[in-house]
C-alpha cells in the first residue's frame, strides 16, 4: 500500500494497494466519455437553437436569445447540482447535467453565424427558386457554418473536462459507488489530495493526465481553427 513509483508499479500505489497507473487508464474512460460527450450534447442542442433562432429572426430570436441570457445568469453549480439529484450520479445524469450547462455557447455562435450566413447571395439564391425554410438551413446555411462550430467543440471538450474532474473533486461527480467503468480523474485527485504531503504522487498523476488532455484538446482546437479559417493564421 501507498508504495512509491517504480518499476513494479510505475505511478505507485494507493491506499488500498491498488495500481494508480491502471485506475488512470481506466478513469480516462470516465473522464473523456464525460467531456466528448457533454460537447456533443451541448452541440446538437445549442446548434439547432442557434440556428432557429438566428434564421427566424425579429421576435422570435428576441425572445430566445433572452431565454439564453437567463441561462447565462444562473449559477452553473446550481443547475448542475438539482440536475444531478433527478437524473443520477451516474456517467449519464453527469453528461445530461454538464450538457445542460453547456449548450448556450454553441446557441450563441450558431445564431451568430446564421445571422451572417442568411443574407449571403447563395441564401437568397436558395429562396428565390423556392426551396423550404429547412432546406435552406440544413443544406445551405448549416454545412457552411459547421466550421465554426467544430472549432467551438474542440474548445468545449477540454471545458468539460475540467468541470466534471471539479465537480468530482468535490465530490459531487462520478466514483466508484456510481459508475462501473472506474474513478474519474477528478475523483483520483481528491484522494490524492487528502495524502499530498507524505505521498504528492497520488495527486500528481491525475492532475498531470488531466492538464496534458486538456492541453492536447486546446492545441487541437487552435490547429482546426487556423486550417478551417485561414484569416486567423498569424503571419
Amino acid at each position: 500500500m501507498l508504495e512509491s513509483p517504480g518499476t513494479n508499479h510505475w505511478f505507485g500505489t494507493d491506499e488500498l494497494g491498488r495500481d494508480l497507473f491502471t485506475r488512470i487508464l481506466y478513469g480516462a474512460r470516465v473522464s473523456l466519455t464525460v467531456g466528448i460527450g457533454t460537447a456533443l450534447v451541448a452541440l446538437i442542442v445549442g446548434t439547432l437553437y442557434g440556428l432557429l433562432s438566428g434564421y427566424a429572426g425579429g421576435s422570435v430570436d428576441n425572445l430566445l436569445m433572452r431565454i439564453v441570457d437567463i441561462f447565462y445568469g444562473l449559477p452553473d453549480l446550481l443547475i448542475f447540482v438539482l440536475l444531478s439529484l433527478f437524473l443520477g450520479r451516474n456517467i449519464v445524469g453527469v453528461l445530461i447535467a454538464l450538457g445542460f450547462i453547456s449548450w448556450v455557447r454553441f446557441a450563441r455562435v450558431a445564431r451568430g453565424q446564421v445571422l451572417q450566413a442568411k443574407e449571403l447571395v447563395y441564401v437568397e439564391s436558395a429562396r428565390s427558386i423556392g426551396a423550404s425554410h429547412a432546406r435552406v438551413l440544413l443544406r445551405h446555411i448549416l454545412p457552411n457554418i459547421f466550421a465554426q462550430l467544430l472549432v467551438t467543440l474542440t474548445f468545449s471538450i477540454p471545458a468539460a473536462i475540467l468541470a466534471e474532474s471539479t465537480l468530482s473533486f468535490i465530490g459531487l461527480g462520478i466514483n466508484d459507488p456510481y459508475s462501473n467503468w472506474g474513478t474519474s480523474w477528478g475523483t483520483l485527485a481528491q484522494d490524492g489530495w487528502r495524502a499530498m504531503r507524505s505521498y504528492p504522487h497520488l495527486i500528481f498523476f491525475p492532475a498531470t493526465a488531466i492538464f496534458l488532455t486538456i492541453l492536447s484538446f486546446n492545441f487541437l482546437g487552435n490547429g482546426l481553427r487556423d486550417i478551417l479559417d485561414p484569416k486567423t493564421r498569424r503571419l
